[in-house]
């Protein structure tokens, strides 16, 4: 399985972002495999609208079943959740702490989004 999870950076050890739409980049990591690449979302750091909705469709075609993010706004969360994908929202500092909580099943599926639409 694997997970988009919202980062600045470019490996495990880098901040979790926690905005989903405005994220620089999303860690698409490998459960199964332990590995993970690099998706760039920089195209959506400065858009004016639709943010989260082009986030939500790169995570689509990136083959992710779940995303870990600190917030989903509306728009989003009614993207991925159409698409069957499970959203968990998380406080961790690194990527790599989320997914050790991600792998403890310490975090919660989110059952709507926890933001306001155009939340920065």
């Amino acid at each position: 399985m694997k997970l988009a999870i919202t980062t600045t950076g470019e490996n495990l050890e880098a901040p979790l972002d926690p905005r989903l739409g405005r994220a620089a980049r999303f860690i698409i990591y490998s459960l199964g495999s332990d590995s993970f690449e690099l998706l760039d979302n920089s195209q959506n750091l400065n858009a004016a609208q639709g943010a989260g909705i082009q986030a939500a469709q790169h995570i689509i075609q990136s083959g992710a079943k779940g995303v870990i993010t600190g917030h989903c706004g509306p728009k989003a969360f009614r993207v991925l959740h159409a698409e069957g994908i499970a959203v968990y929202n998380c406080q961790a500092e690194t990527v790599k702490e989320a997914i050790e909580q991600f792998k403890a099943g310490q975090l919660k599926l989110a059952q709507d989004a926890d933001v306001e639409g155009h939340w920065v």
